[in-house]
């Protein structure tokens, strides 16, 4: 049974039509805003297959789906991932999705960006929180900045187009910000700059790493000259144009100024689960009925029933009272 063509639709009238894809909660890097150290990552029997993400993430763009992200952890460790790009490029060919894209720490793209571009990638986000090498491995704790700049010269050289993801982080980057905006404007690259997220137990305190952007924003205008505009990516970034460099800077901020009401996001975990907000703790179970049936109604019907009560925003807070993360569960599974 086909069920192309019907749209998602949730209870607050948003069309569900981007579906971010976690396809493995492992990482190469360590970053202290986003894992501790010691990470328990998940067992490998827990993960669903390429052959069966390929399954669920077809079952969305029959469903309405128009642009998927591939996320992690970091997508370009899973073991085999251009076997599920590849898969996936056909519905760009067929015109069901119009963009397939991921987000990636940069450390691989020297080795797969080229193919990634001829899987039919035509953007993708690097995230990259410094442009100092020995800042750089100690926020990743095990990262090589060269490996990173060597990946987004190659996916440059690809045909990619770049935008840098940097979290903003009080008394670590937010110095270096004018200098990174420069450098990423310089090179043809927009820049968005997000707020810490309190999501999972890590080993830093993240009331002393929050900088909320509205403060940064004041420190840049002192520099740039920033005008609002209304680009938009179908993500949650809200962009400024920097006359200086005439380039774009998106903010992310989902502590300042909550951007819930044009949500059109679902995430979909490496285990099948599927959030509707990324702040709330509510989930549904597409493994169990992936596995169930041969066909996709089951699947079909789940996915449904799981949009059907996605909620009208998250709950995010950071200060001294609340000590806990918001949600337990770490970025890397949920994907960022």
């Amino acid at each position: 049974m086909s069920f192309a063509g019907s749209s998602m639709i949730d209870p607050f009238g948003r069309s569900i039509s981007y579906l971010r894809v976690s396809v493995t909660d492992r990482c190469d890097f360590r970053c202290t805003y986003c894992m501790a150290e010691d990470m328990a990552f998940l067992p490998k029997k827990d993960l669903l297959s390429l052959e069966e993400l390929d399954r669920l993430c077809t079952v969305f763009i029959e469903k309405g789906v128009k642009k998927l992200r591939l996320t992690g952890g970091e997508p370009l460790v899973r073991k085999n991932i251009m076997h599920l790009v590849r898969q996936l490029s056909r519905h760009l060919e067929s015109g069901a999705l119009e963009e397939l894209t991921l987000t990636t720490n940069g450390s691989q793209l020297a080795r797969f960006a080229r193919e990634l571009a001829d899987c039919g990638v035509k953007r993708i986000n690097v995230s990259l929180d410094t442009l100092d090498p020995e800042k750089f491995r100690t926020i990743t704790r095990w990262g090589d900045l060269s490996k990173v700049m060597a990946g987004i010269e190659a996916a440059e050289a690809a045909g990619l187009k770049i935008k840098i993801n940097a979290v903003a982080l009080k008394g670590f980057n937010d110095a270096e910000l004018p200098e990174m905006l420069r450098w990423a404007h310089g090179r043809g690259m927009d820049l968005t700059v997000i707020e810490t997220m309190p999501m999972g137990e890590i080993d830093a305190d993240r009331t002393d790493q929050y900088l909320p952007l509205s403060q940064l924003r004041a420190d840049l205008e002192r520099r740039f000259t920033l005008t609002d505009i209304p680009y938009k990516t179908g993500g949650p970034a809200r962009y400024v144009e920097v006359a200086e460099t005439g380039g774009r800077m998106g903010f992310i901020t989902p502590l300042t100024h909550n951007f819930c009401e044009s949500c059109n996001r679902v995430r979909l975990t490496c285990t099948g689960m599927l959030y509707m907000c990324l702040g709330q703790n509510d989930d549904a179970d597409l493994r169990a009925p992936l596995r169930a049936s041969e066909g996709n109604e089951l699947l079909s019907n789940a996915i449904d029933e799981a949009i059907g009560r996605k909620p009208k925003g998250h709950d995010f807070i950071i200060d001294r009272r609340t000590s806990r993360p918001a949600v337990a569960r770490h970025m890397s599974v949920t994907g960022g």
